[in-house]
């Protein structure tokens, strides 16, 4: 990932998911009891591979959605 997006992670996603109720299907799929340190560590790159990935899918698609009247 490039330096903008880890920094994007870590100042504005991170503390968003972190703010956000564990309720639901989210406390029902929470795996890091069950998993080792290391499992832990490659979870948390995943979540923020793909937390990153989704916001700038969606920054990407709400600029072409501009005209669109949407």
């Amino acid at each position: 990932m490039s330096d903008f997006t880890s920094w994007l992670y870590a100042h504005y996603i991170k503390p968003y998911l972190d703010q956000c109720p564990n309720t639901g299907y989210e406390t029902a799929l929470d795996l890091r009891n069950d998993l080792v340190p290391y499992q832990n560590q490659a979870l948390d790159r995943a979540v923020e591979f793909y937390a990153s990935r989704a916001f700038l899918l969606g920054m990407k698609s709400g600029a072409g959605l501009k005209g669109a009247g949407v």
